[in-house]
């Protein structure tokens, strides 16, 4: 059998604003749902936790760059709002399977290994403290522009070697690439984000140094160098899934814990409840809330509901995080909770390898915090604070907040 279409306008204003409550729906109605993006997509969602997990892992499921553009090619319902995704940023290992994937991924493993994220503790200790040292208690900020988009996107930049001249037109690109910009935003975006990636990896050919990016453009892996393509491609992968997780990360997990104040409470009086508590804010209000892109090879079934061979599939991560059937009491956040589960970071071979070091930066960030601003407040009414237009991402506009 097939899902119903009662939810084929999904990814409303109403649904960026609230996801959580039509995800519960969705959960409820069916084990998947055939729906159209904005851009006049049509894909699948899948939204239960045990689903998604699988999902994730099953070896029928690509997600191949050039085969993805044409299975979106034939699930287009009409050509007016398709958004053109630049090549020249597809072709990296979030968008790769098998051996291709394999050698991609292992050629920047090295960079993420807990040993090397470890070391990077005082740094990123260093940087939180400088950017707290520029607020002050009793200030009204909004804390997305003041501390968690400059912490991350800092020391990605730093591991990477990418100068901080072009970081707020980077923001920007990023946000229309990730989100729900018009065709023409996004055609500007790709092409703005193709063109800076290009100019810093010439420099890095003609003046090499002692970072990331300068190691990929040098990789030899059995002499199997990255091509100029795959080059930008990582580049982009990594500035941005090396900043947006952790952003949002922050931003979610502090208005979850300005909107529960016992549990914050708990987590003042007990630091070791720290790395109990990024995994809480990872699976109670996921940075990511779809997953990338995927295609089905064969036709899928999922209790009772068959999605077809050819057709674009997202996975709903948020969703999964919030499924009553895998956490006991799952609407409700626990900085107690055991530990493991969620779909935060994936599941599979595409697990983020950037997830040391977000957890890294996340610890850190809150400890900071909580340090320097315990009677932190909101500056605004919860109803108030408006959530990004992505299908991708889950994160706040805004954050405004009195330290």
């Amino acid at each position: 059998m097939q899902s119903t279409d009662s939810h084929q306008e999904l990814f409303t204003p109403e649904f960026m604003q609230d996801p959580h409550t039509l995800q519960a729906r969705l959960r409820q109605d069916a084990p998947a749902h055939e729906v159209i993006s904005p851009n006049n997509l049509r894909m699948w969602v899948v939204s239960r936790y045990e689903d998604a997990r699988a999902m994730l892992a099953d070896p029928t499921v690509l997600k191949d760059s050039a085969k993805l553009r044409e299975v979106m090619e034939a699930n287009l319902v009409d050509q007016e709002n398709r958004r053109e995704f630049a090549v020249e940023l597809s072709q990296h290992m979030l968008n790769s399977d098998g051996a291709d994937h394999s050698r991609l991924r292992r050629l920047v493993t090295k960079a993420f290994t807990a040993r090397r994220i470890e070391q990077m503790r005082p740094r990123v200790e260093t940087i939180t403290n400088e950017l707290l040292d520029a607020v002050s208690p009793g200030q009204r900020v909004d804390l997305l522009d003041a501390f968690a988009f400059p912490l991350p996107i800092t020391v990605i930049s730093e591991l990477l070697g990418v100068p901080d001249d072009e970081r707020e037109d980077f923001r920007q690109w990023s946000n229309s690439l990730v989100g729900n910009g018009t065709p023409e935003e996004v055609q500007h975006a790709g092409e703005a984000m193709v063109a800076y990636l290009g100019r810093l990896i010439a420099d890095k050919r003609a003046n090499p140094a002692d970072d990331m990016l300068t190691a990929l453009v040098q990789a030899t892996d059995d002499s199997d160098r990255l091509s100029p393509v795959e080059l930008v491609s990582m580049a982009f992968l990594l500035l941005v899934a090396g900043h947006e997780t952790t952003v949002n990360l922050i931003g979610n997990g502090t208005l979850a814990l300005l909107n529960n104040p016992e549990q914050l409470a708990a987590l003042r009086a007990d630091r070791s409840l720290m790395p109990t508590a990024v995994d809480e804010f990872l699976r109670f209000d996921s940075p990511v809330n779809m997953s990338t892109f995927r295609f089905t090879t064969e036709p899928v079934e999922l209790d009772g509901v068959t999605i077809p061979a050819g057709q674009v599939v997202l996975v709903g991560l948020g969703s999964a995080n919030r499924d009553g059937d895998r956490f006991e009491h799952a609407d409700q956040l626990d900085i107690t909770r055991p530990v493991g589960g969620h779909l935060g970071f994936g599941h599979g071979i595409h697990y983020c390898l950037g997830a040391p070091l977000a957890r890294l930066e996340a610890e850190i960030a809150f400890t900071g915090l909580l340090d320097r601003f315990p009677d932190m407040k909101l500056a605004v009414p919860v109803p108030e604070l408006r959530w990004r237009n992505s299908i991708l991402m889950h994160g706040l506009e805004e954050l405004p907040v009195v330290l």
